[in-house]
């Protein structure tokens, strides 16, 4: 009976007796007053040490007839017990969790048996008419999508006709969310089900474009309705929303009339605005709703003066429906349905306002993302460094996105006015002189000499290069684009007294760069950090001042099989403090991407070898991957904005056009550097996916470390064929070639190398042999390297080298060996194995 009791309960009444066995299998029975001093050490500490226990005992008489055998088995009892609540809890979560998402998944499919129906019979419809109608009225019958009327003011001027508008507006979006009024179709690279952010799908006919989410958060639904309404806080393209009038409606709701500014992405068009009612309510079945749709007329809406620089867009029903779920939590339907009035932007840029897929990142993942990203941060699931608060964090990356957002478009009532230009057109020049550098927490601090915000800007189209690629090389090589100098001067404006443009104090830039990170999003589509970019002073009596500079710095859309995103590198310099409220002056680069040919939309193309090592190289050659990516192109906007004294602005305008011309140059120098079709004349063609050179490089290492070492790098089974590639890549070790034809520099690395280096295959090539090791680490390279070249290999013990990003690594072993060729005569490369290698 005794050996069958597996778990004791701790009675909380003082009458129960407690029972648990002690490690000889006898009970043990504890008073309520024991119990309750049991509980409050443990409570302190859930696992006491011997000399705790036996501490305890003495000084808490009436733990005196316990032995410590029994106290040490009374609290692994209690940790099993508390570890057996908490996976409970745990589990009866997630299992909620899953009810709630399959019932979401369920109304998809069926939404989704409605519109296969739908579609059948207006197939069968179409058939029908083409014996006995012409192709005009075919094609109009063709048009399924739900047609609304433009309300006005002038025939709403009263809380009864706003109603009216409100509540037709309410019956069209739900039609849309829950509904088949419009044909949406999955978003391309969003894979829907219970371990993704929710269910993303875009419009495949209907006038304008229109994107739509679903999805489970954790929070209640008055909650997101907030979060969700006020749209600055979230939607980063959002300049203003200003609320005009605001009526009672039933059920408790409202209706708002709102006026709503939005940035334009880039240099070359106009900025848009909205005129909207939005009508919040509670149906029936207790779901909150949010809608909203354009209105004509003028009405008490904005003046003319306020709406000069924007061009009025039409948003058509849209909003949030919000459902409750047992046991906490809501199910959200996100609609999103603009027209963006495409005809007043540049042909150019015309795709950025008729595709989907934009507003559909853009507007409504970004949405959901935002409030799952709330979520997991009130329920502490999200950790930042550096002791930053989530929502302190989010103000950081909302200022440096608004402040580049604001040089870009250079609005007249913000205090910008565009410069007299120097008789080129390709930079434009605009300065700000009601704005000042100063902190609130520091107003001694502020710059008597500033007189303003001078920023030059300029958009260029880019072709055959994909935007992630090339951000990540502006983030990880700093150095071949930025001048230190210029970093200097915006960084010493931020220390009142100490620097004056054109009298430069010199300094050397070492072209080292330590990025520290801060926070990022759930998905890692945003990345905060900060940079420090270390300098060293050619002036003898500053010799052991630190000319270090450091940047704060936001990183987004890295990840080159996204779809429709644009990628960002906005930066700004902070002082080493970093107080809260640091006065940010952003400047940086957006690269957005415009609609490929249909051929190239679904391609998930990569600039390493993962690709080839998932289909082969002979068939990825073949698909006509690099002619698709030709197919690509997207705009480049750059804005680099500087402080500025009266005395000086001509000079500092004059630096400032200089300089972006210079980086403009250097970034398209790079563009080619990192396309497909480049060639580094440096080191020859590329080991790009698929093509033999890297296949065959493969076999010539495994080859001549067998022939040196005598043992076998891979497994034999994974010699065979094309599979030594993939086996190559995914080695555990640290697998690097470099080139020894001029200077040491790293020609290939497998995906362990990559990670060691933080880098990926466009950038490897940029890094000599010696920027990996540190001093001592150049000295035992050296002492060996004779070895190596002598018998063919040699061990190093371990050791600690470096990243690109200048992190320590620490690993066990080094193995160097000669890359021979097939004849086994030929001297290709040397290659090196870091074995157990781990970042310290």
């Amino acid at each position: 009976m005794a050996m069958a009791v597996a778990q004791h309960r701790v009675s909380c009444s003082g009458s129960s007796i407690n029972k648990h066995l002690d490690a000889a299998g006898k009970y043990v029975r504890y008073t309520a007053e024991q119990v309750e001093a049991l509980e409050r050490v443990y409570a302190e500490c859930p696992k006491p040490s011997s000399l705790h226990r036996q501490q305890l005992i003495r000084e808490c008489p009436i733990l005196s007839n316990i032995e410590p055998k029994q106290i040490k088995v009374w609290f692994q009892n209690r940790r099993c017990r508390e570890k057996q609540r908490k996976e409970s809890s745990r589990l009866q979560s997630v299992n909620k969790k899953l009810s709630a998402m399959n019932k979401l998944l369920m109304e998809e499919n069926d939404r989704l048996q409605k519109q296969v129906s739908q579609l059948v019979c207006e197939n069968g419809y179409m058939k029908q008419q083409l014996h006995t109608v012409n192709a005009s009225a075919t094609d109009a019958s063709c048009d399924s999508v739900i047609t609304t009327p433009k309300h006005s003011l002038r025939d709403a001027n009263n809380p009864a006709g706003l109603l009216s508008i409100a509540e037709e507006t309410l019956a069209e979006f739900l039609s849309k969310a829950t509904g088949t009024a419009v044909d949406w179709v999955q978003m391309p690279g969003m894979k829907p089900g219970p371990d993704s952010g929710g269910i993303f799908a875009i419009s495949q006919s209907c006038s304008g474009v229109a994107a739509r989410a679903c999805g489970l958060v954790s929070l209640e639904p008055t909650k997101i309705a907030e979060i969700l309404k006020d749209r600055p806080s979230w939607f980063r393209e959002c300049r203003n929303l200003e609320i005009f009038t605001m009526f009672p409606a039933g059920n408790g709701g409202t209706i708002e009339l709102v006026y709503t500014q939005m940035f334009a992405p880039t240099t070359l068009a106009p900025a848009r605005d909205f005129w909207t009612l939005r009508y919040t309510t509670t149906l029936e079945n207790g779901s909150l709703v949010v809608c909203e749709r354009s209105l004509s007329g003028s009405g008490a809406g904005p003046s003319a003066v306020a709406v000069a620089q924007f061009v009025r867009a039409e948003m058509l029903p849209s909003g949030y429906l919000i459902r409750p779920c047992e046991g906490g939590g809501s199910i959200i339907h996100i609609v999103d349905h603009l027209n963006l009035e495409a005809w007043s932007a540049p042909e150019v840029l015309r795709p950025l306002y008729e595709s989907s897929k934009v507003i559909a990142q853009k507007m409504t993942i970004l949405a959901m993302r935002y409030v799952k990203q709330i979520a997991m941060e009130k329920s502490g699931e999200v950790v930042y460094s550096m002791g930053r608060q989530p929502a302190v964090l989010r103000t950081f990356s909302q200022r440096l996105s608004r402040g580049f957002n604001e040089a870009i478009n250079g609005f007249n009532d913000d205090g910008w006015s565009i410069m007299n230009c120097d008789g080129t057109e390709d930079v434009v020049t605009a300065i700000n002189s009601s704005k000042s550098l100063s902190s609130s927490s520091n107003p001694t601090n502020a710059l008597s000499f500033v007189g303003g915000i001078l920023c030059a800007k300029a958009s260029m189209l880019l072709q055959d290069v994909l935007p992630a690629v090339l951000v990540r090389f502006l983030r990880e090589h700093r150095s071949e684009w930025a001048d230190f100098n210029v970093d200097a001067y915006t960084a010493a404006s931020f220390k009142a007294g100490t620097f004056a443009y054109p009298g430069m104090r010199p300094t050397r830039f070492t072209g080292s760069q330590v990025i520290m990170p801060l926070g990022h999003t759930i998905e890692h589509e945003e990345i905060l950090e900060v940079v420090r970019l270390e300098g060293q002073s050619f002036v003898q009596e500053d010799a052991f001042v630190s000319r270090d500079i450091h940047l704060l710095q936001i990183c987004s859309g890295i990840d080159e099989n996204a779809v429709g995103s644009c990628s960002e590198l906005v930066f700004a310099t902070i002082d080493d403090m970093f107080p809260d409220d640091a006065p940010l002056v952003p400047s940086g680069f957006r690269i957005i991407p415009l609609e490929s040919k249909p051929d190239s939309l679904t391609t998930n193309r990569t600039l390493d070898l993962t690709s080839s090592l998932e289909v082969g190289p002979a068939t990825n050659q073949a698909s006509g991957d690099v002619p698709t990516c030709q197919n690509t192109r997207s705009v480049l906007t750059i804005a680099f904005q500087f402080p500025f004294d009266d005395s000086l602005q001509d000079n500092v305008a004059t630096m400032a056009r200089q300089y972006v011309r210079s980086v403009i140059s250097s970034v398209q120098r790079l563009a080619m550097a990192v396309s497909p079709s480049g060639l580094s004349p440096a080191v020859g063609p590329k080991l790009t996916p698929g093509s033999p050179e890297a296949l065959r490089l493969a076999h010539w290492i495994c080859q001549s470390y067998s022939y040196h070492i005598g043992t076998e790098l891979l497994r034999s089974e994974s010699l065979g064929g094309d599979s030594i590639l993939k086996n190559l890549w995914e080695h555990q070790d640290a697998i690097l070639c470099c080139s020894m034809k001029s200077l040491p520099v790293f020609i290939f690395a497998n995906q362990a190398g990559l990670d060691m280096l933080e880098t990926s295959l466009v950038s490897l090539q940029d890094i000599t042999l010696d920027k990996i090791f540190d001093e001592s680490g150049r000295k035992a390279l050296y002492s060996d390297f004779a070895k190596v070249m002598q018998q063919g290999f040699a061990y190093f013990p371990g050791g600690i080298c470096m990243s690109i990003m200048g992190r320590h690594i620490s690993y066990e072993q080094a193995v160097a060996w000669k890359v021979l060729e097939a004849d086994e005569s030929s001297f290709h490369c040397l290659a090196f194995c870091f074995v157990n290698w781990s970042f310290v």
